[in-house]
């Protein structure tokens, strides 16, 4: 899973309402704009990444997207979940908490060494007649998330993919790939900076002087953008990564072509408060009625 509101230089942590966190956003290889600079591969930075979402995740993860996450998915101990792009395992740990029986994929294996040394021995809360709960630890495999077809599993009861779609192309592939590796009814979430406010380089907040009132301004939102993103202002300033920007209506095509039906859309705005100042009221409005993140769940058709 990444983390969340990422780059610094674009949607980091700061002052302005709607930044996130201090992470970089893209997952993706690629090099800078006009060819300039490195070759951007994930495990170049897979440490200091490591460093900052922790044991535990980001304030957001903990707050908003880890907790909104496992109610959507509505697992139960004994299920099997699949976390698509599970970063260094974040959402992995918490499931395990529950009994649920996790599974995470990303193509970093630099991440994927960072998620298996996180991990601790996690107790099912029902071990029946009296007895201790047995301890599960979370697994994880180096596989690209569009590969998900070659993942030699059983089927999985529910599958998530925390803010991560946006950072993968083509995406298409991974839904089918979901598809492929859960059980008819099974539920796949998926959780995203929300496509129709937070578009790298072509969003952000104005300030209306007469009004007093804080807005979003949106410069462009129907058509699809690839955004190079600067992974570690300052001290690596030539490495970036990608971010992709798509409307809602793809995803939702994308799901419903995948054979999933679409039944819970959430939108969930910052838990943020501004510092008190002249401007403090019309920000946490603003935050509170423009969403940060956007939470898809479908479920797979058939019997």
């Amino acid at each position: 899973m990444k983390a969340p509101g990422r780059p610094p230089g674009h949607w980091g942590k700061g002052k302005r309402p709607d930044r996130a966190g201090g992470f970089p956003q893209a997952r993706q290889e690629g090099r800078a704009p006009g060819g300039r600079g490195s070759v951007t591969s994930w495990d170049r930075v897979a440490q200091w990444y490591d460093g900052l979402v922790g044991q535990k995740g980001s304030d957001f993860h903990r707050s908003i997207i880890i907790p909104g996450a496992v109610r959507l998915l509505e697992c139960r101990a004994g299920d099997r979940v699949l976390d698509v792009g599970c970063g260094q395992g974040v959402l992995c740990r918490e499931l395990a908490k529950l009994g649920v029986e996790a599974v995470g994929v990303d193509a970093s294996e630099e991440l994927i060494q960072a998620a298996r040394a996180r991990s601790r021995p996690a107790r099912e809360p029902h071990g029946g007649r009296g007895r201790p709960g047995r301890e599960r630890l979370p697994r994880y495999l180096a596989l690209a998330a569009q590969a998900l077809e070659s993942l030699a599993e059983p089927a999985f009861d529910a599958a998530a993919c925390l803010l991560a779609i946006q950072n993968m192309d083509p995406f298409e592939p991974v839904l089918l790939g979901c598809a492929t590796r859960l059980k008819a009814g099974g539920r796949l979430v998926l959780v995203m900076m929300h496509p129709s406010f937070r578009i790298p380089r072509q969003s952000g907040w104005g300030w209306d002087e007469a009004r007093q009132l804080q807005y979003r301004r949106v410069d462009a939102y129907l058509g699809p953008l690839k955004v190079p993103i600067q992974a570690h202002p300052g001290n690596a300033p030539d490495l970036y990564t990608w971010s992709f920007h798509r409307p809602l209506e793809a995803y939702v095509g994308a799901l419903v072509r995948a054979g999933f039906l679409i039944d819970r859309l959430e939108e969930w705005p910052s838990d943020r408060k501004s510092e008190p100042g002249t401007r403090s009221r019309a920000e946490n409005r603003a935050r509170a009625e423009i969403p940060l993140f956007m939470a898809l769940r479908a479920v797979k058709s058939g019997s």
